[in-house]
């Protein structure tokens, strides 16, 4: 009950013209202030996966139902991150694993490198929730 208040709140900041949904730039935007950065086609990406209307935006209960998958995500990279602050391939893997996302190895070395923005091995939080939203969108179209 509490957390759907706290989310409340953030949300109705993020709508910063009061029509009860959001757009990929209001969301893009709230997402950098928490210092997560994704490219915009993430961002839309995100709406599509969660707007059950169909209207291009994300009302506050399109958006509840984001949270839950994003904190999932940040739940599975932070058990595997060890206080680095990234993960590499092997722990993207597991990671992957522990979200029920399975991939063939040819698969899963290309998405890797999709999404390995710093061409280093090294996986952030936001370049591994990209790389959830690709594989869950997937995931989506496929069934």
């Amino acid at each position: 009950m509490e957390s759907t208040a706290i989310l409340r709140e953030w949300f109705d900041r993020v709508d910063s013209d009061k029509t009860g949904c959001i757009v990929a730039t209001q969301l893009k935007s709230a997402f950098a202030v928490g210092n997560l950065h994704f490219p915009t086609s993430v961002v839309q990406q995100m709406i599509r996966m969660y707007d059950f209307d169909k209207n291009g935006t994300m009302s506050f209960e399109e958006f509840v139902e984001l949270n839950k998958f994003l904190l999932k995500v940040q739940q599975a990279f932070s058990d595997l991150e060890r206080g680095r602050g990234f993960l590499v391939p092997d722990e993207v893997y597991k990671a992957l694993v522990k979200l029920e996302f399975s991939l063939d190895s040819p698969a899963f070395y290309t998405v890797c490198e999709s999404f390995d923005q710093t061409r280093c091995g090294k996986f952030r939080l936001d370049d591994f929730i990209s790389l959830c939203i690709f594989v869950q969108s997937s995931r989506s179209v496929n069934q």
